[in-house]
């Protein structure tokens, strides 16, 4: 129960960050991703003020024997950069440019009631269940 009480509060915390710095609007990350044209910094300050939390995160985790609410950290182990990762990133990073969300934000934009939001979200799941189903990857 504490590891799903904690979750909930994480991501309603990640969520609020989201919507308070405006990262739900397509426009707003678009904007960000077009460098020849009006280019809009604010994601770039996002980003950065993100890493400030990040690194205190695995300042502390350095000092912890296990999480506070996990018998075990749940960190990457793998360090090769394989076809699928690369294609992976390709398709995510074509995704992003396209449409201006990803997964974090695109969920978060669903509390605006946009049908556009509604749609991409419902085709992110079918492309996961999809993925799922056809990968050999649990």
């Amino acid at each position: 129960m504490k590891l799903l009480l904690s979750a909930l509060v994480c991501g309603a915390l990640f969520g609020s960050g989201l919507v308070i710095s405006d990262m739900i609007n397509p426009a707003r990350v678009l904007g960000f991703l077009d460098l020849t044209g009006d280019w809009d910094p604010a994601m770039l300050v996002v980003m950065g003020a993100a890493l400030i939390p990040s690194f205190l995160a695995y300042k502390l985790k350095a000092g912890l024997p296990t999480p506070l609410f996990d018998p075990r950290f749940h960190l990457p182990t793998r360090k090769n950069i394989n076809g699928r990762l690369v294609f992976g990133a390709i398709l995510f990073g074509i995704g992003w440019g396209l449409i201006g969300l990803c997964p974090g934000p695109a969920l978060a934009a669903l509390t605006t009631g946009r049908w556009d939001v509604a749609v991409f979200v419902l085709a992110m799941v079918a492309g996961f269940a999809i993925y799922r189903r056809t990968s050999d990857t649990p």
